[in-house]
């Protein structure tokens, strides 16, 4: 018997999502290039301003906690620089990210995350959580948020 394997049925490497995101990444730092010449404060600014647009794009939901997880990283840890990461909201130390925001809506996912690099601290024996899913923030999350975006920058 022939088997036929449609075209939905092959395996094409990276989804559409992923290659958006690889896409928005290139575009990231061809804007990043573009501000070599500009001081530190003026290239951080820049980058700000474009994660909190990129938070004002976002489907409500994900805005909502995108909002909050920025507040909360900048009050916790207010010497980590915003950047965009793949198109997503993203914290670093030295160029490095440390932590990053996946929108639900970013990888068609039923949840938002927050997300730690290996340049946090949060080892904790030999397995420790590195992403964490969000679907809303009660007073509580925020708090154990900021104790390990506190941690995660040791």
């Amino acid at each position: 018997m022939e088997h036929t394997t449609s075209s939905a049925e092959q395996y094409n490497g990276f989804t559409a999502e992923e290659r958006a995101a690889m896409k928005e990444h290139a575009q990231e730092q061809k804007k990043a290039a573009a501000r070599r010449g500009s001081s530190r404060a003026e290239k951080e600014a820049a980058a700000e301003r474009d994660v909190l647009a990129k938070i004002a794009e976002m489907p409500e939901a994900d805005r909502v906690l995108a909002e909050r997880i920025h507040a909360i990283i900048k009050a916790a840890a207010p010497d980590l620089t915003p950047k965009l990461w793949y198109g997503m909201p993203a914290y670093a130390r030295d160029g490095k990210v440390l932590c990053h925001f996946p929108a639900a809506q970013k990888f068609k996912s039923r949840y938002a995350s927050l997300g730690f690099s290996d340049q946090a601290a949060l080892d904790d024996g030999a397995m420790w959580p590195i992403a964490y899913a969000l679907k809303e923030l009660t007073a509580a999350d925020e708090q154990r948020i900021s104790a390990l975006v506190k941690k995660a920058v040791g």
